[in-house]
C-alpha cells in the first residue's frame, strides 16, 4: 500500500468514525440548536469563551447569562452545557429523584473525594446519605457550641496582631473553619496552627487545579494531565489533605477494636521536628440520644452519633468499607470547610463595606449579651434574628457554591419556555446569577438584609434561594453551617470593629469550584471597647 492510499484509507475512516458520532447525537444537535447561546466554532465549540484568568471567565460567564437570559448553551469541545436561571426549571433539576446524578466534570474529585457524597449516585449515593444525615441532628449540633466558641475566641485572640492593618481574613476563616471540623466531626483537639493551615492551603490550591482541569480542554485526559507540573503538584497537595484524615482514622479505628464499642474521643496532632504531623490521642467518647430530625423523614429514633462515630459503626456492621468511610470524610472536611470559610469571609467583607449594618448586627448582639464576655449558647443564636438576615442575604449576594452541576439521562420539558433540554447533556444551575434576578430581588446588587423578612421570603418562588442547593441532593449539613457561622460571627464582632479594604465596586470574583475573591478578602479591624 503506497502513502496517498495509506492516508487516503485514514481519512476515509475518519470521516466515517465522525460520522457516526454525529449521526448517535443528531437528536442532542437538533435540541441544541433552538436553545440560545453564542456562536460554535467546529470542534473547539465556545471554548474561547472560557479563556483568560479565574477572574475573567467568571465575569464573563455572568455577562453572557445576563446577555442571553434564564437559559444559555455553551459548548466545550463536544461537551453541551445549559445554564439555568428560573426558578420554575431549576425546581425540575433540584426536586427531581431522577436527575440526581453530577456532571461528568465532578470526575476530576475522584482522586481527592472518591465516592463521597459529593460525587456518588444511585443507591450507593441514597444508602450514605441515610446513615449520614443524622449526625448533623439537632442534638448534636448543640453539643457542638462549646467548640464552636472555643476556636472562634481562639482566631478572634489571632486577629489581635491584624489591628491596625489591611489584611486578608480568609486565611483565618479557612484555618479556624478546618480545625472547627477537626474537633466536632473528627473528634480532634488539635492544638497546633500549622496542620490546620497547610490543609486549608492545600484545599485551596486543590480547587484552582480542578478549575483549570474543567476550563481547559487540554488538561482534561489523565495521561496528558499527570504529565504536566500541575499533575505533579496535585499529587503532593492531595499527600497533605489525606494525611491528615488517614491518620486520625487509622487511630479511631485501632481503638474501637481495642476497647469494643468505646469510640475514642479527642485526638491530639502535633507537628515533629521534621515538620511532618504526628498523632497522639487522649481518648474518650460518649454516645446522645436525640429526636427526629428533618433532614431525612426515615431515621428513626437510635442513637445519634459523631460523624466520624458512626462511620466507624456503621463499618463494623458491614455498612461501609474503610475506603467508603475515607471518601466520606474527606468530603465533609472539604464541603464543610471552604463552604463555610468564604461565606464568612465575605460577610466580613460585608460588614465593612456597610457600617450601617455592621451597626445593627452590634444592637442586636448588645441586646442578647449586654456588657457580659459570657460565649454563645445554642440559645442566644436562636436570637439573632437580624445577624441570621445578614448570613442569608451574604449567601445570597455571594453563594459559595456559585453553580450546581447535573448529568442528564433523559431529555427535560422545561417549564419556562418552549425548549426540550436534550439527554447526555450537563445542565447547570446558575445559582449566582438566580441570586440576582431584578424580578425576584429588588435591587439584587445592594446588600439588603431586608429580602429575607418573612413577608418578603414567603412571596418567592421555594427554588429562587439555593445556597444549600435543595430537594434530594441538599446539602446534609446546611444547620451545622449555619449554627456555625452564628457563633463564629458574633464572637469576632463582638470583640472587633470591621473597617473596609477596597470597595465593594472593586471586588474581583472568581467562581473556580468555591466562590471567592482574586483580589483577597482585604478588611481592617479595631477592637471594640466592650468585648469579648
Amino acid at each position: 500500500m503506497d502513502l496517498l492510499t495509506f492516508f487516503g484509507a485514514v481519512l476515509t475512516a475518519a470521516i466515517a468514525g465522525y460520522g457516526a458520532f454525529w449521526y448517535s447525537r443528531r437528536r442532542l444537535y437538533e435540541l441544541a440548536a433552538k436553545i440560545p447561546g453564542p456562536t460554535s466554532l467546529p470542534l473547539l465549540g465556545t471554548l474561547s469563551e472560557f479563556s483568560g484568568g479565574a477572574h475573567m471567565v467568571f465575569e464573563n460567564m455572568v455577562k453572557k447569562c445576563h446577555e442571553y437570559g434564564d437559559v444559555i448553551k455553551f459548548w466545550i469541545g463536544p461537551r453541551l452545557l445549559v445554564f439555568l436561571a428560573d426558578p420554575a426549571d431549576i425546581e425540575l433539576i433540584l426536586s427531581s429523584h431522577v436527575h440526581i446524578d453530577k456532571a461528568p466534570e465532578y470526575q476530576f474529585f475522584q482522586p481527592w473525594l472518591g465516592d463521597g457524597l459529593l460525587i456518588s449516585t444511585g443507591n450507593k449515593w441514597r444508602n450514605h446519605r441515610k446513615l449520614i444525615a443524622p449526625t448533623f441532628h439537632l442534638n448534636i449540633l448543640k453539643s457542638f457550641i462549646p467548640l464552636f466558641n472555643s476556636n472562634s475566641r481562639g482566631v478572634a485572640t489571632k486577629l489581635k496582631k491584624e489591628v491596625g492593618k489591611e489584611f486578608d481574613c480568609h486565611d483565618y476563616m479557612s484555618e479556624a473553619t478546618v480545625e472547627i471540623l477537626l474537633e466536632t466531626a473528627m473528634g480532634v483537639n488539635k492544638k497546633t496552627q500549622e496542620s490546620g493551615y497547610e490543609y486549608a492551603m492545600a484545599v485551596m490550591k486543590m480547587c484552582d487545579i480542578l478549575h483549570l482541569r474543567q476550563t481547559k480542554l487540554w488538561l482534561r485526559p489523565n495521561i496528558i494531565f499527570y504529565l504536566t507540573s500541575l499533575g505533579k503538584l496535585q499529587d503532593k497537595l492531595l499527600n497533605i489533605i489525606h494525611s491528615l484524615t488517614k491518620k486520625v482514622l487509622k487511630i479511631r479505628m485501632e481503638e474501637y477494636k481495642n476497647n469494643g464499642s468505646k469510640l475514642p474521643g479527642n485526638v491530639t496532632f502535633v507537628t515533629g521536628d521534621d515538620g511532618k504531623i504526628q498523632v497522639e490521642g487522649d481518648f474518650s467518647f460518649g454516645h446522645s440520644k436525640g429526636i427526629k430530625d428533618d433532614l431525612d423523614e426515615d431515621i428513626g429514633e437510635k442513637k445519634r452519633l459523631a460523624f466520624l462515630d458512626l462511620l466507624i459503626d456503621a463499618s463494623q456492621g458491614g455498612k461501609l468499607t474503610d475506603e467508603e468511610i475515607q471518601n466520606q470524610v474527606d468530603t465533609i472536611m472539604f464541603e464543610g470547610h471552604d463552604t463555610t470559610a468564604a461565606a464568612s469571609s465575605f460577610f466580613l467583607c460585608e460588614m465593612a463595606a456597610r457600617p450601617d449594618i455592621q451597626e445593627k448586627c452590634i444592637e442586636e448582639l448588645n441586646k442578647i449579651f449586654g456588657d457580659s464576655d459570657r460565649p454563645v449558647t445554642f440559645e442566644d443564636t436562636l436570637e439573632m434574628k437580624y445577624i441570621e438576615r445578614c448570613l442569608m442575604e451574604t449567601l445570597r449576594m455571594y453563594p459559595p457554591v456559585p453553580v450546581i452541576a447535573r448529568e442528564l439521562q433523559h431529555e427535560l420539558k422545561l417549564a419556562s419556555r418552549d425548549l426540550v433540554i436534550p439527554a447526555k447533556c450537563t445542565v447547570i444551575v446558575a445559582t449566582f446569577k438566580l441570586h440576582r434576578k431584578e424580578n425576584i430581588y429588588p435591587n439584587p446588587n445592594v446588600f439588603d438584609p431586608d429580602n429575607f423578612l418573612p413577608e418578603r421570603s414567603a412571596s418567592r418562588h421555594y427554588y429562587s434561594y439555593v445556597p444549600f442547593s435543595a430537594g434530594p441532593r441538599s446539602c446534609v449539613g446546611r444547620k451545622y453551617a449555619m449554627l456555625k457561622l452564628k457563633v463564629l460571627i458574633a464572637t469576632i464582632l463582638r470583640k472587633y470593629k470591621v473597617l473596609p479594604g477596597k470597595k465593594e465596586a472593586d471586588w474581583k470574583l472568581q467562581g473556580d469550584i468555591i466562590l471567592k475573591r482574586t483580589d483577597g478578602f482585604g478588611i481592617r479591624v479595631e477592637p471594640r471597647t466592650s468585648s469579648v
